[in-house]
């Protein structure tokens, strides 16, 4: 039975993106991006929203995100991954399906019967919804030693208290923080 974690980064202030939905603010570093490659060694399935998945998808096929940072281009380039969309008709980037309709019954049965891990990248509004019906297992956030002044909250439209315990912190020499924690 696979887990569903979400991975996602944030200002110090606690927001995903920015007040123009951008993450421009966002310092991936060296050491940040050789932990980014080894955690797509583990072969888990890629979740993505709509607005992630296009973004992502116009990014690390190209040739500057491989000069840029190559084992994790080639990571993501090679990983599956599924795009939860009611819109997009065809997803062009290499081994990306789409899921549409009921995404929460869909997601709970693929937990059931894969035997990967499932990983959400980003995708605050998919992250919120697979929050408050309870699918996540764990979240693992990097926070980055910036304040944005305002944005969108990472647990934005989630109604229900979500309780975490955590279970590791990993500190960057940037001053990027690693935390992860489980779902109660």
């Amino acid at each position: 039975m696979g887990k569903l974690n979400v991975f996602n980064f944030i200002s110090l202030d606690g927001y995903y993106k920015d007040a123009d939905n951008g993450i421009n603010w966002h310092q991936h570093g060296q050491e940040e991006g050789e932990f980014s490659a080894k955690n797509l060694e583990y072969g888990s399935i890629l979740l993505f929203g709509r607005i992630t998945y296009e973004m992502m998808a116009s990014w690390w096929p190209s040739q500057n995100a491989i000069d840029a940072m190559p084992q994790v281009a080639n990571g993501m380039n090679r990983a599956e991954k599924i795009v939860c969309s009611n819109t997009l008709q065809h997803a062009h980037w290499q081994n990306t399906r789409i899921m549409s309709g009921d995404i929460l019954t869909q997601i709970a049965e693929l937990k059931k019967t894969s035997i990967k891990d499932i990983t959400i990248l980003g995708s605050g509004n998919l992250s919120a919804q697979l929050a408050e019906a309870g699918l996540i297992n764990t979240y693992q956030i990097m926070i980055d030693p910036v304040a944005i002044g305002k944005g969108t909250s990472i647990f934005s439209g989630i109604q229900r208290q979500l309780n975490l315990k955590l279970t590791d912190t990993r500190s960057f020499k940037s001053g990027t923080v690693l935390l992860r924690y489980e779902a109660l």
